[in-house]
């Protein structure tokens, strides 16, 4: 036997998951770019989408149906719903927002959906401009929208 060393090189990368592990893979890191996730008020508008769809399919007759289907609130349901009282543009703003990669969504279902309250749609329109984030930072939070007490 010799008393030389024997030396190993190789490369591995560090991945964590969800659940906050870390496992030690072989190979670098992937090349692959990240996918983001879709930010949760267009998920909840292409839902509110569908839910009508089930109604007028027959599938559900009314929100309190749908919500016994769904084993949700009918509030809930009717906080979904209430989304499609936002013009024909917005929706297609909120239904085409960039993907988040961290952090939390640029503008939250809670301002979208105080937004649809507001029964003009020019009024509607002049509220997303104000919330609007910065173009050069798509994955930072816009500023919040002040409401009055009513």
């Amino acid at each position: 036997m010799t008393d030389t060393p024997i030396r190993l090189q190789f490369a591995v990368h560090i991945e964590r998951t969800r659940a906050c592990k870390q496992h030690l893979r072989p190979g670098t890191v992937p090349k692959t770019p990240p996918i983001g996730r879709i930010p949760r008020a267009a998920r909840l508008l292409a839902l509110a989408h569908h839910y009508t769809a089930l109604i007028a399919q027959g599938n559900a007759t009314d929100y309190a149906d749908l919500s016994r289907q769904l084993g949700l609130t009918r509030a809930r349901v009717t906080q979904i719903m209430a989304l499609l009282h936002l013009a024909p543009d917005l929706q297609d703003a909120v239904l085409t927002l960039p993907p988040v990669f961290t952090g939390r969504d640029p503008i939250g279902e809670k301002t979208i959906r105080r937004i649809a309250r507001e029964p003009l749609w020019a009024r509607q329109r002049a509220l997303w401009q104000q919330i609007q984030p910065p173009p050069d930072t798509p994955s930072t939070p816009g500023p919040r929208m002040e409401t009055s007490a009513s």
